[in-house]
């Protein structure tokens, strides 16, 4: 494969590990939690690093691992005491650990690729350029095989425990009443987003990381009110937010990260707005098509009340309806004109007069009123 399209497929990986158990964050609204392990686990590969002395060692995954459950415990620690919400004890263990690991990057591995510019950004240009080769065969870029086999082990994971999950998320304690130990299951999965992290950390950053981990499962979830769609629909944003963020890159030259971010988030926004019968536009729609409905009826039962009284030819006027009805002039136009386009109401020399099917819609608000 060409340096171009090694690229893209890692991007389309990376994303796909991250939305699965992004789905379940954001559920769970722990969406921050994925920024947390993700900055977090710094001091875990580095300090698996210092034993180590590789960046390549399956330890550092460890170290990672370790280090986000450490992060998933102590939050859950001052959660517990009741004296701070969740939100708040994210806010004070993440930069806590965090800045250890900067710390002990600046203080002794300045010198090695393990610096904090490669932690937050990454850099997915150079990723095919650092190859796996086993008994002297090329097997491919190193970041595309690791993150193949965290996208397998994210898989197995969901699949194995897919019920449990489910029930976790949606109801917590009544899977503890049920025996799935929601604790236990809560741990393994932080553990799982550790791990998704770290392999994705010297590809593409932290950065990248949380970005694919919530927002598209954030985009997916003003789609759907299903699980399983919302889990596919998460990994179909995914990838297209990785293959036109590396175009725009490559249109812009611009950071590749950075350019897949910005669209995973431009795919947000766009959904927020048009996402149907949720979305910002569909919702003002909604809520205009209801205060019109409700205008109908007010303006076809006023009619009904004054039809063949005296005062008819008054009350019924079109100009009269924004005094009695406290209407503003262009509203009371589209309540009319919205009234004659359902053949509710005729005008006759600039008197509004009921038809026989907007006297029955009348006669039917009323009870309904």
């Amino acid at each position: 494969m060409s340096p171009s399209l090694e690229i893209q497929v890692i991007a389309v990986v990376v994303a796909v590990a991250c939305a699965l158990p992004g789905t379940f964050l954001v559920l769970q609204r722990m969406s921050m939690m994925s920024d947390a392990i993700s900055h977090a686990i710094l001091p875990g590969i580095v300090v698996a690093f210092f034993f180590t002395g590789t960046l390549s060692s399956p330890w550092l995954i460890l170290g990672a691992a370790m280090a986000g459950v450490l992060t998933v415990a102590l939050v859950e620690v001052l959660r517990k005491t009741g004296l701070l919400k969740e939100d708040a004890a994210i806010g004070i263990v993440f930069p806590a650990l965090f800045s250890v690991g900067v710390i002990l990057i600046a203080r002794y591995a300045g010198d090695v690729h393990l610096d904090i510019d490669a932690v937050l950004l990454g850099e997915l240009a150079f990723a095919p350029f650092d190859r796996m080769v086993i008994g002297g065969i090329d097997i491919g870029p190193r970041s595309l095989i690791i993150m193949l086999c965290v996208l397998l082990l994210n898989l197995i994971f969901i699949l194995v425990f897919f019920k449990e999950l489910k029930l976790t998320t949606f109801d917590r304690a009544l899977a503890g009443a049920l025996g799935f130990a929601p604790a236990l299951l809560h741990y393994i999965l932080m553990g799982i987003v550790s791990v998704t992290a770290v392999g994705a950390f010297d590809a593409v950053g932290s950065i990248l990381v949380v970005a694919l981990m919530v927002a598209p499962p954030a985009s997916a979830y003003m789609l759907t009110d299903k699980l399983k769609n919302m889990i596919w629909l998460s990994v179909i944003i995914g990838i297209l937010s990785a293959i036109s963020g590396y175009w725009m890159a490559r249109v812009l030259d611009a950071s590749i990260a950075g350019s897949m971010a910005s669209m995973s988030g431009l795919f947000f926004v766009v959904i927020v707005f048009l996402a149907p019968g949720r979305g910002i536009w569909w919702t003002y729609r909604l809520k205009t098509l209801q205060k019109l409905r409700f205008s109908t009826e007010m303006l076809t039962i006023h009619l009904l009340n004054h039809e063949g009284l005296p005062e008819a030819s008054t009350e019924c006027r079109i100009d009269h309806l924004e005094d009695h009805l406290r209407w503003e002039h262009v509203f009371a136009q589209r309540a009319v004109r919205s009234a004659m386009q359902k053949e509710y109401v005729v005008l006759e020399h600039d008197v509004l007069l009921l038809t026989s099917k907007g006297r029955l819609f009348a006669q039917q608000s009323q009870l309904d009123l």
